[in-house]
């Protein structure tokens, strides 16, 4: 992920389009680029990032300096996350291997676990509440390692014809996981019995006719889903479940879970997607009152959205949990959306871009914390991660 690969902004129509912020800058990283960051949602303003140097650094927004730093792996890290009710624990995903620390046990922390389940290189893990950890690889394959009783749980197959680059747990459904690759699929899982319970092709002739992003030079670039965002349970007063989808063709869409994770009969005729506005996505239920309702949103260029590949995705943590959508991608800028306002059929407005920033640099990856200040932590090319205050 080189310098060489970012792009020009190109500013969109947004109230504060290509915003000029000039960030805080956290230093530890020692060359390379910054892969990867995870914020705490135990202890607000700790961060953890990971980065081509192979280190894992520990950070504490209220401090200047790196916390801690430990050389984790001879090889750079590609995605890091917390344990789940114990962030003193943290897993980190190096070529195809998966390891484990204990940030207690400081600098010289050694890998209390190692997991080497993957064939290929892991692109993403993540962890569930239940102590299951998910790694999605380059041959399309994501296994599921029981972490308590350490060993292979089970492993993901068939849904993607190429590479798996993300996966994420879905917090109010315990047994069901969601990954998306660069075949341009986005799958959930029942991962308790192996089994796919739906797929979205983005690089269907119907979706890719319905999208506005096919126009202004999008079209060279497929809808490759490179990274996912699953909301948390009860945001926004508990009316959105959803998954935020970073597509390669620079545009972002929103999905409602449950509707997809429904039965099939409740339902109705098979669904065709069709476009209402730029940024909305509908799809006619079964014929009741429920046939208005949003199921789908699309964000693109047409509404000062990106014009090249979306790195990544992320609900916010602060102010109101959840209200804002934040994605960063390779034209070197971050987004920042009102998504909610396009989501329901009850506004009857769209959903809304309200902050642009230029950061110079492509984005790898971003995430949020619930602090007053200094909410936003951007991973980008350089070894330096940059943190920006959102209010």
């Amino acid at each position: 992920m080189s310098e060489a690969e970012s792009a020009a902004v190109v500013p969109g129509p947004a109230p504060e389009a290509a915003a000029e912020r000039k960030p805080r800058r956290l230093r530890g990283h020692k060359k390379g680029a910054v892969t990867c960051c995870v914020a705490s949602s135990a202890r607000p303003g700790v961060v953890a990032s990971a980065g081509e140097d192979g280190c894992l650094c520990w950070f504490d927004l209220r401090t200047k300096d790196v916390l801690l730093t430990i050389e984790a792996a001879n090889k750079p890290i590609s995605s890091v996350c917390f344990k789940p009710g114990n962030e003193d624990f943290v897993y980190a995903s190096a070529g195809n291997e998966i390891l484990s620390f204990d940030v207690r046990m400081g600098p010289q922390s050694k890998p209390l676990e190692t997991y080497n389940y993957n064939r290929d290189e892991i692109n993403q893990i993540a962890v569930s509440s239940k102590g299951f950890l998910a790694a999605a690889d380059d041959s399309g394959d994501v296994k599921i390692v029981n972490t308590t009783q350490k060993c292979l749980y089970k492993r993901l197959r068939e849904a993607h014809t190429s590479i798996c680059s993300t996966v994420q747990f879905i917090p109010w459904r315990p047994w069901t996981a969601i990954t998306g690759g660069l075949d341009s699929k986005l799958a959930a899982w029942d991962f308790s019995k192996g089994r796919a319970l739906f797929s979205i092709d983005y690089g269907s002739p119907e979706l890719q006719n319905g999208s506005s992003s096919g126009s202004a030079g999008q079209c060279f670039n497929p809808a490759f889903v490179h990274s996912l965002a699953v909301s948390e349970e009860g945001i926004l007063g508990g009316f959105y479940k959803v998954c935020a989808v970073a597509r390669g063709d620079g545009a972002v869409d929103v999905v409602d879970l449950e509707y997809e994770l429904a039965p099939a009969k409740s339902k109705g005729p098979p669904r065709t997607a069709t476009s209402t506005m730029s940024s909305k996505r509908t799809e006619p239920g079964d014929g009741s009152s429920n046939q208005s309702q949003v199921k789908r949103i699309h964000l693109d260029f047409t509404m000062g959205g990106h014009t090249a590949a979306v790195s990544c995705v992320a609900f916010s943590a602060f102010g109101e949990k959840g209200k804002f959508l934040v994605s960063g991608g390779n034209d070197a800028s971050v987004k920042i959306w009102d998504w909610s306002k396009g989501f329901s059929s009850e506004t009857n407005s769209d959903a809304e871009l309200v902050l642009d920033i230029d950061v110079k640099k492509k984005v790898n990856w971003l995430c949020t914390t619930p602090t007053d200040s200094d909410n936003l932590i951007v991973c980008d090319t350089s070894k330096v991660v940059k943190v920006y205050n959102f209010r």
